[in-house]
């Protein structure tokens, strides 16, 4: 992409700006998918989804903004909380703002940047956060919630996603106080990153674990990540969905099946 386009993705001055475009290490990724099972036609045409036409997924947030942002907090306050109607609560809000807004801006860039490579085109159906802060009252209680690796359950549908050798699942949130109005944003680590690649190098290639069960590709130029982040070391998405579908939070619409995922180790643009 020219570098005038990304100039008008670099809007929110933080000094990050290097990252924006970037998807990051760990379980960040990028991934092609096709629907793979409709589960409520209406729903899925009304977010302009279609058997044929592939969906692409981008997984990726601030790039090293909201850490920062913490760490300012940490070295001024300590483990100190603020007061949302002071100046320095008001200061650390509007920060914290400027970081969802740079996410959303770097998701958008990544996602832009992979159709430009594959020669298609797109239109974005969802944008969804997953690490913010946020207002809420819960059972008559007003008060801030902090949603860690949880999706909202009290907006628009939201993907599911398994990782790189599993379904991914778009369902329809139910807002509930039993969950803090919360889902889980993904499957879950099964095993610590430290012990994968001993569990799983004496069975699997790098070439091996390239490939998935849906004979689908993972591009991943980092040997040691390919291990970490290998299907294995997750919990099977299907129970989770599961679970969280028999408990009344969610509603299944869809099922997306993994085509091409891109992972990198967290390097920025230059």
């Amino acid at each position: 992409m020219p570098d005038h386009a990304i100039a008008h993705y670099d809007r929110f001055p933080s000094g990050h700006e290097h990252a924006l475009g970037t998807i990051g290490g760990g379980n960040h990724f990028a991934e092609v998918q096709q629907i793979d099972e409709i589960l409520d036609q209406a729903a899925v045409a009304a977010l302009g989804l279609e058997r044929r036409r592939l969906v692409l997924l981008v997984h990726s947030g601030s790039r090293g903004l909201g850490q920062a942002i913490l760490q300012d907090h940490i070295e001024r306050f300590g483990d100190n909380g603020l007061s949302g109607g002071s100046q320095d609560g008001a200061d650390y809000l509007a920060r914290h703002a400027q970081a969802l807004r740079f996410a959303q801006g770097n998701r958008e860039l990544v996602a832009r940047r992979m159709l430009d490579r594959l020669h298609g085109g797109g239109e974005r159906a969802l944008d969804v956060d997953h690490n913010f802060l946020a207002a809420a009252t819960i059972d008559g209680i007003a008060g801030w919630l902090h949603r860690k690796g949880a999706t909202p359950a009290d907006a628009d549908p939201v993907v599911i996603p398994g990782l790189r050798g599993d379904y991914s699942y778009l369902v329809e949130p139910v807002a509930d106080a039993r969950s803090l109005l919360s889902l889980a944003h993904g499957a879950g680590r099964k095993w610590m990153r430290g012990e994968c690649k001993s569990r799983l190098s004496g069975r699997f290639t790098v070439e091996q674990l390239s490939r998935t069960r849906f004979d689908s590709r993972v591009i991943c130029r980092d040997r040691q990540l390919i291990y970490e982040e290998a299907p294995q070391a997750y919990k099977p998405i299907g129970s989770v969905v599961a679970a969280l579908c028999d408990a009344g939070l969610a509603r299944p619409l869809a099922r997306l099946r993994p085509v091409l995922t891109y992972k990198t180790s967290g390097e920025c643009c230059r």
